[in-house]
């Protein structure tokens, strides 16, 4: 159903995969230059991961407990989900500390969204390798796993896909129902040209930069996932509450879930 739906998007989506992988291949490909040459992870790296982490959801979950009134119906029932469960969120980060990390830390492009790639028709082109603006040079310098780039387009295309849903939401003045099924679309989407842009990424940068099958990949990017949405939580929160609502849905879903 999704190739018959967006199949030219699906196959768009592998190409941003492997030329993200290629950038991150290209960004590692230098073993002399001790300020591009790539590292292993170590146990003091990974300990400060887990406390950075930690403190972007803390720091987006206190914000949330006090502008929660300013938000709609919806997105105050997911905001209570996720202040009652914050915990269970922080669950996710525990085997960053447990885990042996495999693949390495590099020189990433650290401010990677679909905003940073032009597309010609055929191909995409990466730009603007500066990192994060709002952050000092030395912190732009700092060798990072390239899940972290990973995990920010992954949470790009599902922003792009819960704007458009928001966008005919407003647009059509549609009730309850059609919104329910309009955000089930969205996460259709959503999951599936994220499914095949991940895809195409670990298969080309496996046993290079990662192990595909080990589980320090997928504990890694899940919290690099987790990260992202606190960071864009507190960003919508102190900017426009009328989008809190993206990033919490994001929030909720990974939350365990409960038996009824």
């Amino acid at each position: 159903l999704a190739e018959e739906l967006f199949g030219p998007m699906l196959q768009n989506a592998e190409l941003l995969g492997l030329r993200t992988a290629q950038m991150h291949l290209a960004l590692a490909s230098d073993p002399i230059d001790p300020a591009l040459r790539p590292e292993p992870f170590d146990a003091h790296y990974q300990r400060s991961l887990y406390q950075s982490i930690r403190n972007q959801v803390r720091q987006a979950v206190t914000l949330l407990r006090r502008q929660r009134g300013t938000l709609n119906a919806q997105d105050q029932e997911w905001a209570a989900q996720v202040i009652d469960r914050e915990s269970e969120l922080t669950q996710v980060l525990a085997e960053v500390k447990r885990l042996q990390i495999s693949g390495l830390r590099m020189r990433i492009h650290g401010d990677y969204h679909l905003g940073q790639v032009l597309f010609t028709g055929k191909d995409f082109v990466i730009i603007d390798f500066e990192g994060e603006p709002a952050k000092v040079i030395s912190s732009r310098r700092i060798k990072r796993s390239p899940l972290r780039d990973v995990a920010a387009m992954l949470r790009s295309l599902d922003y792009a896909a819960f704007a458009g849903q928001r966008e005919y939401i407003a647009r059509y003045n549609v009730r309850r129902t059609g919104a329910e099924l309009a955000e089930l679309g969205a996460d259709f989407w959503a999951g599936w040209v994220g499914q095949r842009f991940l895809q195409a990424y670990l298969d080309e940068v496996a046993g290079q930069l990662l192990v595909e099958t080990d589980e320090s990949t997928a504990v890694l990017l899940r919290s690099f996932i987790l990260e992202k949405a606190g960071y864009e939580l507190a960003y919508e929160l102190n900017n426009r509450p009328s989008w809190a609502g993206i990033p919490l849905h994001s929030l909720v879903g990974m939350l365990p879930r409960t038996s009824q």
